[in-house]
């Protein structure tokens, strides 16, 4: 049994998140014990196994900033995962550590004899778009230490051939790293249900009903959807956009109303419904009833909720750029199509003609993710790289003591830590912005 920790940067409900949970999940039925370390975790705004006691969250660290003035937001997020960091490695006890996303305090973790997997989603430096010459000079460093400590890790995961095939281009430094695979899986359990209807909604099956399931940030590219659903002209046919609202995230309030009011300037703001993070039951309602469902972001890392689509028997129409031509068989699961509004509707009016047996597309769909993206398959993967992990400690003749750092070890970390935490304060809150 081995004593496995997350360490992941906010908690929330998107797909990262989701696939932090399902490790957790998926380490426990092999028999290994697991705690989930976050920033920042809202019980009103997470998925049910967090609050259930399926999976152990402890939360630090909130009180730090998630961004200054507005801006610094990726620095802030490294100074709240080493914070979250250095309380595992002052208080808990593991065996491996799990760390998402962020890659910064990996240096520190393996320094201190922790081993340690990085899971990488998408490298953070091509994330960051629209740089002026000062964001350019600011980014310049975090890019540089992105890299860097990336290359720290024991072991490096990512979430399909194309982000292995990004990590590569992207991180010239490190040639030596060879990413493993581990495909995001379902906790198919959860969409074996009927669901729960939302309210604002109308149970209508007689009507085609197109779903874009996304978190309400520009770069899922949801007005893509409305565009290409506005191009149906006449028709009964609805489209709903739900997904993902944070209040405190400046970008989902705005966008909402962006996306509102573009429905309105092309006229169909009568036949789209919008929703507001649907809660988990709900998202099986809308996933088993739609008749299909529109994902619109280009270039997606992985993207799981094409392959929640598919395992509810609903057809996908997606771009064909990403993670998504990984998941979606073209023609046989759904269709892959260019990110261009016309192209949408014409796959669009497919499904809305009657025309095309949209049953048995469901069908194909449901046995594409049961024979490769399957939880047992998730699972056995995931314990194998842990297992390999977390033998390290033993092939490089470690002598630190259980949990990773010695007696002496916490007390220096504790004092620097002081120390740093000190002169974080003093820099957040007495220093003028320029």
């Amino acid at each position: 049994m081995v004593k496995v920790v997350f360490i992941h940067p906010d908690l929330g409900i998107g797909g990262a998140e989701r696939l932090i949970v399902d490790c957790s999940l998926a380490l426990q039925v092999k028999g290994h014990t697991t705690v989930i370390v976050t920033a920042h975790h809202d019980r009103s705004h997470c998925f049910t196994e967090t609050v259930s006691g399926e999976c152990d969250v402890i939360s630090v660290g909130d009180w730090l900033p998630r961004s200054i003035g507005g801006r610094c937001q990726a620095l802030c997020a490294s100074l709240r995962m080493i914070y979250a960091s250095l309380y595992v490695m002052l208080v808990l006890q593991a065996d491996v550590i799990i760390v998402d996303q962020v890659s910064t305090p990996l240096p520190l973790l393996r320094a201190a004899g922790f081993p340690t997997l990085f899971y990488c989603h998408y490298p953070d430096l091509l994330l960051s778009t629209g740089r002026s010459l000062l964001k350019s000079i600011y980014r310049a460093p975090l890019d540089w230490l992105e890299e860097v400590t990336t290359g720290s890790a024991n072991v490096v995961l990512v979430n399909s051939l194309f982000t292995k095939g990004v990590f590569q281009n992207t991180f010239s430094r490190l040639p030596h790293i060879s990413p493993q695979v581990l495909y995001p899986s379902l906790a198919m359990h959860m969409f074996e249900g009927k669901g729960s209807r939302p309210t604002e909604v109308v149970d209508n099956p007689s009507i085609t009903t197109f779903l874009s399931l996304n978190r309400y940030e520009r770069k899922k590219n949801i007005g893509l959807a409305i565009r290409a659903f506005a191009r149906l002209g006449k028709t009964s046919a609805r489209l709903i956009v739900a997904g993902g609202y944070d209040s405190r995230v400046t970008e989902n309030v705005q966008h909402f109303t962006e996306l509102v009011s573009l429905a309105e300037e092309l006229s169909v703001g009568d036949r789209v419904i919008f929703l507001r993070s649907p809660g988990d039951q709900e998202k099986v309602w809308l996933l088993r009833t739609s008749s299909c469902l529109i994902y619109t972001p280009a270039g997606e890392h992985f993207g799981i909720v094409p392959l929640e689509a598919m395992f509810c028997n609903t057809p996908v129409i997606a771009v064909n750029s990403g993670g998504p031509t990984e998941t979606v068989l073209h023609g046989k699961t759904g269709w892959l199509c260019e990110g261009d509004p016309e192209q949408f509707a014409i796959a669009m009016r497919k499904v809305d003609s009657g025309d095309i047996d949209l049953k048995f597309i469901g069908m194909n769909g449901r046995k594409r993710v049961e024979q490769k993206f399957s939880f047992i398959a998730f699972t056995d993967s995931l314990d194998e790289f842990v297992l390999d992990c977390a033998a390290l400690n033993l092939t490089e003749g470690s002598t630190v003591a259980e949990g990773g750092t010695t007696l002496f070890t916490k007390f220096a970390l504790a004092f620097h830590f002081s120390l740093a935490m000190m002169v974080l304060f003093w820099m957040v809150f007495y220093t003028p912005l320029p």
